[in-house]
């Protein structure tokens, strides 16, 4: 499965972005799927995750109220809604997917396909 994010971009702190990430060679049926970020000169953290039958979602508690994870199944895309950004939501945003048990989905060694990364920037 080959993924593509897309959607960052350049706001300013209150603003809202969706990222989108589509699923070509393949489909995410069957997967786990999530959004991660990797903040300048940090390590990459799990955002919100979701299996794509339905089911539990995890948003990460720094963005719980603010994002919220979605999908539309005939297109094979995966979203990501980020209202009210802060500046510390800056970062490149990745979408990735893999055969995850629930317990680990916030676990990025856990998941096999992942998109390219899009760049978030939020000013104050």
């Amino acid at each position: 499965v080959q993924l593509q994010a897309s959607g960052g971009g350049l706001v300013q702190a209150g603003a809202s972005l969706r990222l989108a990430c589509a699923a070509s060679e393949g489909s995410f049926a069957g997967y786990t799927v999530g959004w991660f970020r990797q903040p300048p000169g940090k390590e990459r953290e799990a955002v919100a995750a979701f299996r794509w039958s339905g089911g539990n979602t995890y948003i990460a508690d720094s963005v719980k109220g603010r994002f919220s994870i979605s999908r539309d199944i005939a297109k094979n895309e995966l979203y990501l809604q980020m209202n009210s950004l802060k500046p510390e939501d800056m970062a490149v945003y990745y979408c990735a997917a893999g055969r995850v048990i629930w317990g680990l989905v916030q676990r990025e060694d856990r998941y096999y396909y992942w998109g390219q990364g899009t760049q978030v920037t939020v000013s104050s």
